[in-house]
């Protein structure tokens, strides 16, 4: 059960979706919500920032939308490994957009394995939203759903992606069955994350960690 003090900072959040640095982000997620009635999608926290933006984290949302309201790498575990790895490297948040794959989930129920038409019905949202951010030049996919949306996503030869020199990572998801090891190869797979993110920070211009 969500705390009273946690319901309350998920409020304020909610309240504040349409803060400038995310405003127009959420009003696309608002566009996406009125073309399917009955479907719930995710907005993005205030915490992340448009304009600042270099890399887009896509999520395999296979599993359930977050109680928050808010867009999440999958289940309070995989929030937690990602954090710790935003921490580790020094990457702000204000740096990463999350978005899902499909960006549509039935309220109280699991998106499951995703089709490949509810894959390839992801492309031209994420297409919109990465117009939105400019600044945006690295995509990392957290597993197979997002992989293949980032294979359609390259194949489509935009414009916008040849201008900025996109590049994309393949990592693995970030919870369930993903994430099903023993501590050692949770610890393998963290590792190639953190080094994805890395090269992702030094070709956007924002460090390498420990250079």
């Amino acid at each position: 059960m969500t705390s009273p003090a946690v319901s309350d900072q998920h409020k304020d959040l909610m309240d504040r979706r349409y803060d400038s640095g995310v405003a127009d982000i959420n009003r696309l997620i608002d566009e996406l919500r009125e073309q399917k009635p009955g479907t719930e999608v995710p907005y993005v926290d205030p915490i992340h920032n448009a304009d600042e933006c270099r890399i887009v984290s896509l999520y395999s949302n296979i599993g359930q939308a977050s109680d928050t309201g808010f867009i999440w790498p999958g289940d309070q575990e995989a929030a937690t490994r990602m954090l710790g790895l935003q921490w580790q490297l020094g990457l702000r948040p204000e740096c990463v957009m999350p978005w899902n794959v499909h960006p549509w989930f039935t309220p109280g129920e699991a998106n499951g394995k995703l089709t490949p038409n509810q894959i390839s019905a992801g492309l031209k949202p994420l297409l919109r939203m990465l117009a939105l951010v400019p600044r945006a030049s690295v995509l990392v996919a957290h597993g197979t759903e997002a992989q293949r949306l980032a294979a359609l996503l390259l194949k489509t030869e935009n414009p916008l992606l040849w201008r900025r020199g996109f590049k994309t990572f393949k990592v693995r998801a970030l919870s369930g069955r993903a994430f099903a090891g023993s501590p050692a190869r949770q610890q393998e797979w963290l590792d190639v994350m953190h080094e994805a993110y890395a090269d992702a920070m030094a070709r956007t211009g924002l460090g390498r960690p420990g250079k």
